[in-house]
């Protein structure tokens, strides 16, 4: 039977496009089958190698078996015989004999064809489960996705496939996917992508059908307790604590209140967005009791401005930035603090950390080369005796720092610090903000809640302690030896 494929496989070789597309299907078959062996063995693992596995090499087997029969039509074209004369010259008699012919050819077309369909197969099934991966979405085009990977891989959700959230369940769903991937394709061979990648992705499938697959709106409940720590800029790079009381709620069960009301069955909550980015709300509106709608309209908008977009508010209007959470260079700093990431005992380091990142530096690799400098240049320059003793703290520091630019700051593609806000809390102007302010009126003139407490209770502001707010000093009980003997002994037990 070998000796018969082979046969048939010379007869086909026509001449050089058949020839090509022989050559083709066999050294792409032969190339992806030991690059497949490699990457189960883990000895390839490269994005770009997965690339050619599994989308190059399926790809040339493709077009060597289209080039076969395309050489063979252009070679009875050129001749002018018939086919039947072509075949008989061309294959060997023991396929062409009068009363096996038929069966012969039939049979080694047959086998032929099956073993395409298994090879496409199998290279499809495994590309899809290749495309899949984490690693392909952020590191196969790494010049353009280089910056959601760098921040997706230091995030809440750095163990979820991207498909989870970008794709979702259903045929439906992933053919949409491979559509908007091939567009994605020829963006990047001609250069046609936009820098930033504009945000939001109004590809994303509902959050019902993604995010709610293991948040349940219904489990949201009660409240929650958070401390907020912010370092100063003077020398001693001085913590003060604010803590809140976050009213999480769900809105279900007739517990409508707190933050997540807005998401509860009951409570659907509509608004028109005059941007693309949907940080410009023209009006909002919730349902009512009665099933009806109350619309509050934006009194800094004309009535009559054209609404970009009209939208069922879901858990990604606030959560925009779930994953790929890009960070503000004075929170950034911070939370390496609180990690113990920097060492607080260096002098003034919160201010000159701040200074060194928030300069407009030409690319990245200046970037990182002018933190060094800053720091090492200011600590030199302020004490050069404890630049000295030091130095260990201060080069950790700088490669902290330069972590801090390197997650957040990525000029090729034009994301820079406030590139992509974050709609959760008050970190900018936008956020709960959009809606809940004192233009957004119903007819009335009422505005749409905006009291603070509705979300929230704050239990401390900027405090020296995380827990002042449980033993409070007052003036008429000032803190005497017991007081402080408490609170002391509670401090204690929380850092247990």
């Amino acid at each position: 039977m070998r000796q018969t494929i082979t046969n048939f496989l010379r007869g086909l070789a026509s001449n050089w496009i058949s020839k090509a597309g022989v050559v083709l299907v066999t050294t792409s078959f032969v190339l992806f089958s030991i690059f497949q062996v490699f990457t189960l063995l883990g000895l390839l693992t490269n994005a770009y190698i997965g690339l050619i596995t599994y989308l190059g090499f399926p790809s040339i087997f493709v077009i060597g078996l289209l080039l076969i029969p395309f050489g063979w039509w252009k070679y009875v074209r050129e001749t002018g015989r018939t086919t039947r004369d072509l075949l008989n010259e061309r294959f060997p008699d023991d396929l062409l004999q009068p009363k096996a012919f038929g069966a012969k050819l039939i049979r080694t077309l047959a086998i032929l064809t099956l073993v395409n369909i298994v090879i496409l197969g199998a290279a499809s099934t495994r590309m899809l489960h290749f495309m899949d991966q984490a690693e392909f979405c952020g590191t196969a085009c790494h010049s353009v996705m280089g910056p959601e990977w760098a921040t997706y891989q230091d995030s809440p959700h750095a163990h979820v496939k991207c498909v989870d959230c970008h794709v979702g369940e259903g045929v439906g769903a992933l053919i949409d996917s491979k559509i908007n991937g091939t567009w994605q394709m020829i963006s990047v061979t001609f250069d046609l992508y936009e820098r930033p990648i504009p945000a939001p992705v109004h590809q994303l499938r509902p959050a019902r059908e993604t995010c709610e697959k293991c948040h349940w709106p219904s489990k949201f409940h009660g409240t929650r307790l958070k401390t907020i720590t912010r370092y100063q800029r003077d020398k001693n790079n001085t913590p003060k604590y604010t803590t809140l009381n976050l009213k999480v709620g769900s809105g279900e069960n007739g517990t409508a209140s707190g933050i997540h009301w807005h998401i509860a069955s009951q409570n659907e909550v509509r608004y028109g967005a005059v941007d693309d980015k949907r940080e410009k709300i023209l009006w909002v509106e919730a349902r009512q009791p009665d099933g009806s709608f109350k619309r509050y309209q934006n009194r800094r908008y004309d009535a009559g401005a054209p609404v970009h977009e009209e939208r069922v508010l879901d858990c990604i209007d606030c959560h925009n930035r779930a994953t790929h959470i890009y960070e503000l260079p004075d929170k950034a700093i911070d939370r390496r603090f609180s990690e113990g990431l920097l060492p607080r005992n260096l002098p003034f380091l919160k201010r000159e950390a701040l200074a060194a990142l928030t300069k407009n530096y030409a690319d990245k690799t200046s970037g990182l080369d002018g933190i060094e400098r800053h720091l090492t240049g200011f600590y030199r320059k302020y004490d050069s005796q404890l630049a000295g003793m030091r130095l260990d703290e201060i080069d950790t520091a700088i490669a902290v720092v330069q972590e801090i630019y390197r997650r957040n700051i990525h000029p090729r593609m034009n994301v820079n610090w406030g590139a992509y806000p974050n709609h959760i809390g008050h970190e900018t102007d936008l956020g709960c903000f959009r809606c809940h302010n004192m233009d957004m009126v119903d007819e009335a003139g009422k505005n749409v809640v905006n009291d603070c407490t509705t979300c929230h209770s704050i239990l401390a502001y900027e405090k020296d302690e995380p827990f002042a707010y449980l033993f409070p000093v007052t003036e008429n009980e000032p803190e005497g030896d017991m007081h402080e003997y408490l609170r002391q002994e509670f401090l204690q037990s929380f850092d247990d």
